[in-house]
């Protein structure tokens, strides 16, 4: 029996045990399982290579960069984003860390987006925003990050966003946990009323279905897109990694 499994903390949540599980008795995949990896510590990762069953890791919150010198390569486009949410081990036995959830993000806005969508706002800085910013730069979408505290070039803190920048960045993405179940009245702090019907809003959150964050879109006519088909596309992606010769 191949094991796969998602490493990460407090993930009872967590949306690929149910997807997996779901795909592998919808297409009768009977030579495999998928399970919840809840670790306290990323230093608690290689017990879990002990288990010789174990072909693939998926990675999510908090060690998408962490865990990177836990493995023996990265393939391109991880190496370039600088974090990983999938690892497979190869033939030799080594692993190789992979990002899929760039491969997601992009496939899952791609048919949104209009010709006024040049310009983003990444709120976040964590593992997934690097994603996010390295399929927007694909996409020949320019981008400026939010944070709390804004220690790049290419930063600005949530005091400093104006409700000009937000007019300017029709494209915003919420890489931040805020809106996830159960605190599900949190969202970002932004001038929600400069949005406008021009805007594309897109939350990584998929539970619930629709966060604060994209309420507030939704009020002023955005496009509001939650993280859902994105996780379907870096889940089935890192599907195809794991069962590539």
């Amino acid at each position: 029996m191949r094991k796969f499994g998602l490493i990460g903390k407090n993930i009872d949540y967590s949306f690929s045990q149910t997807y997996f599980a779901a795909k592998f008795k919808t297409e009768e995949i009977t030579d495999a399982s998928y399970q919840n990896f809840d670790l306290e510590s990323i230093t608690d990762f290689p017990a879990l290579l002990e288990d010789t069953n174990i072909k693939g890791f998926n990675i999510t919150i908090p060690y998408k960069e962490l865990i990177i010198p836990y493995v023996d390569t990265l393939d391109k486009n991880a190496e370039k984003i600088g974090a990983i949410n999938t690892i497979k081990f190869t033939k030799k036995g080594k692993l190789k860390g992979y990002n899929t959830d760039y491969y997601g993000f992009k496939n899952a806005i791609l048919p949104h987006l209009k010709p006024q969508h040049t310009a983003a706002l990444i709120l976040g800085t964590g593992g997934a925003s690097k994603a996010i910013a390295y399929a927007l730069k694909k996409l020949n979408i320019t981008y400026t990050y939010v944070s709390r505290s804004a220690t790049k070039e290419n930063q600005i803190t949530y005091q400093q966003l104006t409700e000009q920048i937000v007019k300017n960045h029709t494209v915003i993405v919420n890489c931040t946990p805020l809106g996830t179940y159960p605190d599900i009245n949190a969202c970002p702090d932004i001038p929600y009323k400069a949005i406008t019907e021009k805007h594309l809003l897109f939350d990584l959150i998929y539970n619930p279905e629709e966060t604060t964050f994209l309420k507030y879109g939704k009020k002023k006519n955005a496009t509001i897109i939650n993280g859902y088909k994105m996780l379907q596309l870096q889940a089935e992606k890192s599907w195809k990694i794991w069962n590539k010769q």
